[in-house]
């Protein structure tokens, strides 16, 4: 399910004329306990909006003429929750999104953690299509670090992951991609780490020896390891506070004493039961320091 942000689609801005299908309460709460029991992905508790959205964007896309049928091809069809994986966690990332986040793990983060370690494991959960990897191996490789950093990438989405390995991104994205690593003040130009080849962005495969791809669910997954910088950045924005609760326990137990979390730009730790286990590190780019075990 990120860094990734997780797109909330429209469907009332999509083309056509269409008529959306009125998504209720009970449709939400049925799809939720079918997916629950029949494939153990928990969304009971992200946010009933976001939700609903996202599967009006499914009955959208197939074209179907209810939320039943979306019940009914997860009943019997089991190949059909990849597909619905992969809709209801839309994902929409980009390469050194917000450059200023960047910099400061440049200058700032990371040499605080090598002041004291030879090497270090950094998590990218929620890590979506890749980018945000694909930003950080590239700004250890500057730094000349990188092969002192093990990298472990997780996403809920098993094809969207796989994208991740690949390690490539459509051109007409690059353009975008390029004027955030400007902004981030790198060393060379971006298109010194890929070559184009048939439209897409392929990054230089070299980048990513020390990244290990897993397919690990948030929601349900249990603590696999300790890091001492964990990004999950714009995943949780979607969640109800319980859930949020739960995920960023588990992201603290995760950390290393006197390590980094660096969450997305509309969230925060000040309300959640942990906070006091934190201290604020940069508030305008949401990095905190684990202070308490």
């Amino acid at each position: 399910m990120i860094q990734s942000q997780k797109v909330i689609f429209d469907p009332q801005q999509s083309s056509g004329s269409k008529k959306s299908v009125e998504v209720e309460i009970a449709d939400l709460r049925k799809i939720t306990e079918v997916v629950k029991n029949r494939y153990g992905y928990d969304f009971s508790d992200y946010a009933k909006s976001s939700f609903r959205r996202r599967i009006q964007r499914i009955i959208d896309i197939l074209q179907l003429d209810s939320a039943k049928a979306i019940i009914t091809k997860l009943e019997n069809d089991p190949s059909f929750i990849e597909t619905f994986l992969a809709e209801v966690t839309v994902n929409v990332t980009e390469m050194f999104r917000d450059p200023s986040f960047w910099r400061e793990a440049r200058d700032h983060i990371i040499p605080n953690l090598f002041l004291n370690h030879d090497t270090i494991n950094i998590w990218h959960a929620g890590c979506s299509s890749g980018e945000e990897v694909m930003s950080m191996c590239i700004l250890l490789k500057e730094m000349d670090i990188l092969h002192k950093t093990n990298i472990i990438a997780t996403d809920i989405d098993k094809p969207i992951l796989e994208k991740a390995k690949d390690g490539r991104v459509p051109i007409k994205n690059m353009a975008l991609n390029e004027k955030n690593y400007i902004r981030f003040q790198g060393e060379k130009t971006l298109s010194h780490y890929y070559e184009e080849k048939d439209g897409m962005a392929v990054i230089d495969p070299t980048l990513f020896a020390g990244v290990s791809y897993r397919n690990f669910d948030l929601v349900k997954g249990d603590v696999f390891n300790k890091f001492d910088l964990i990004l999950c950045r714009n995943v949780m924005i979607y969640f109800n506070q319980n859930l949020q609760n739960r995920v960023l326990k588990k992201l603290h137990e995760s950390l290393f004493k006197y390590s980094y979390l660096a969450i997305g730009s509309k969230e925060s730790l000040i309300w959640c039961e942990i906070a006091n286990k934190f201290i604020i590190v940069n508030n305008e780019e949401k990095v905190y320091k684990k202070i308490k075990d």
